[in-house]
């Protein structure tokens, strides 16, 4: 009897200590609900991005310094004003691309909510959905009220790109140029938009900027220093080293070098000072070796949504401005290897970003040639009239490259052709048993040379050196791939000079 009495006690406490548990939980729980009401977190959290604290979207913008009746206005409430207003048309997007009016209350009024709110419900209903941003604002101040809770605009030559789907499939693709008067209204610390009103659409504009030519015949070489691929602005920036390398080329008879910006790397949109100030340094670098320098805008970024595209758009100025007046500069490459995100990405996603940057650049640097680094062949007649000149990577049969390269020049007779990545690696070991030895890779390189001389074939080569780490972000993780990568260039990881290095160029 004594056992079952100390078993029922057991099963009584153990019930106390489970329901003291959940009744703990439980006032957690509201608790935490009704610190969560009380903070104003859903504006941080709406759309499940913290607009007010990160950068999320920043197309160009000019402010007219028109003199507009009533109230004189302040900087502070000036940038206010636009960051309320810009804020507005992003979550516009997004709640267009989402079919939510999630966080719009906060930069519409109840009146102008009605009319997106019903809109969005039609789209929802016929399930469509609309992918947008805006590129550019021309912003005159009109009027602002002597109460100062009145503002009205007038936003002119607003570059506005659209991609509408219906059940997920993109139905059509437009780029327009609008005019808008706008009516804002301060409530609750918030200029929210009253009323809007379009003047004068104007769709696809035109965008037809003139080609540059490439003059300098390309023999080249793509490069990252030995002890730092793939982070060569990084903290072990050394222009000695470089210095050193650029001398090395020089001497062999190369002419060219071309180098990649990683997008995170430098900031994104916001890109940092001293990251450009390397660049630069090796822009200078370059132009006492008489180098010319491709610098390819974007690596390691795949993300070609429409909403990013200000961002992007910024990353890229910012850095095409700090270096399009440097004697050294050569050309500009968009992006490495943009059809490999095919796939995963959307074709016609990646075309259109591609589309656009192109222009974004040729608007910043009327002086340089464009390209765009594709990593195949087939890939190199796409977008070639918005190119100035093409470039493609080879990694393939290198006794098949004569013909296609012959191919491809009757597709695009009117442009300049660039060989813009080949190689072949000297890793054969546990990893590669059937790969190739710095022997073999001395024959490949001197076969080149030979279709290369017969063909005219400009050529930029991968790469200066074996490297002793390969980042996981450029093969992954498999060995096999990381060894076979290790071992594509002229000079091995101890600084010696391979067979291949004699094929190097051709003088």
């Amino acid at each position: 009897m004594m056992s079952i009495s100390i078993h029922k006690n057991a099963i009584k406490t153990t019930l106390i200590v489970i329901y003291a548990t959940v009744t703990a939980l439980i006032l957690y729980g509201l608790s935490a609900v009704f610190a969560y009401l009380n903070t104003g977190a859903d504006r941080n959290l709406m759309l499940h991005n913290k607009i007010h604290e990160t950068v999320h979207y920043q197309p160009e913008i000019v402010w007219k310094t028109n003199q507009n009746p009533g109230r004189a206005m302040d900087e502070n409430t000036l940038q206010r004003i636009e960051k309320d207003y810009l804020n507005a048309w992003y979550v516009k997007h997004v709640a267009f691309e989402k079919n939510t009016t999630k966080g719009l209350k906060d930069y519409y009024t109840k009146s102008a909510l009605k009319t997106i709110s019903k809109a969005l419900a039609t789209n929802k209903k016929n399930n469509t959905s609309i992918k947008s941003t805006t590129l550019a604002h021309d912003i005159s101040l009109e009027f602002f009220s002597e109460d100062g809770q009145l503002v009205v605009l007038t936003d002119s030559n607003v570059k506005e790109h659209k991609q509408i789907y219906h059940q997920q499939e993109l139905q059509l693709e437009t780029t327009e140029t609008n005019t808008y008067r706008i009516l804002l209204l301060l409530e609750d610390g918030f200029w929210r938009i009253r009323h809007i009103l379009k003047n004068n659409p104007t769709q696809n504009p035109n965008q037809n900027l003139v080609n540059k030519t490439l003059t300098q015949t390309i023999k080249g070489i793509n490069y990252y220093p030995q002890d730092t691929p793939w982070d060569m602005f990084g903290d072990e920036f050394d222009p000695k080293i470089i210095a050193a390398d650029f001398e090395i080329l020089k001497n062999v008879g190369l002419n060219t070098i071309r180098i990649f910006i990683q997008y995170e790397d430098f900031g994104k949109s916001d890109v940092k000072p001293e990251k450009l100030i390397k660049l630069q340094k090796v822009l200078d670098i370059a132009q006492n070796k008489n180098l010319g320098v491709i610098i390819t805008l974007f690596d390691f970024y795949g993300n070609y949504d429409v909403l990013d595209w200000t961002l992007n758009n910024k990353h890229a100025t910012t850095i095409v401005n700090a270096c399009k007046n440097h004697p050294a500069l050569l050309a500009w490459d968009v992006k490495n290897e943009p059809n490999l995100d095919f796939e995963s990405r959307g074709k016609e996603n990646v075309l259109s970003w591609l589309d656009q940057i192109i222009f974004t650049v040729k608007s910043a640097d009327t002086t340089h040639p464009v390209t765009i680094g594709w990593s195949d062949i087939t890939s190199a007649t796409l977008l070639q009239e918005n190119v100035d000149f093409v470039s493609f990577h080879y990694y393939e049969d290198l006794n098949l490259l004569s013909e296609k390269y012959q191919k491809l020049q009757l597709e695009i007779p009117n442009k300049k052709i660039v060989l813009g990545e080949y190689g072949i690696s000297s890793y054969k070991g546990f990893w590669n048993p059937f790969g190739h030895n710095e022997d073999e890779q001395a024959r490949y390189y001197k076969h080149f040379q030979e279709i290369a001389i017969e063909n005219n074939i400009e050529y930029i080569s991968w790469t200066l050196y074996d490297f002793t780490k390969i980042p996981k972000a450029v093969v992954g993780k498999l060995p096999w791939r990381k060894n076979n990568q290790k071992h594509f260039g002229f000079i091995d990881s101890k600084g010696k000079r391979k067979k291949s290095f004699q094929y190097i160029t051709a003088y």
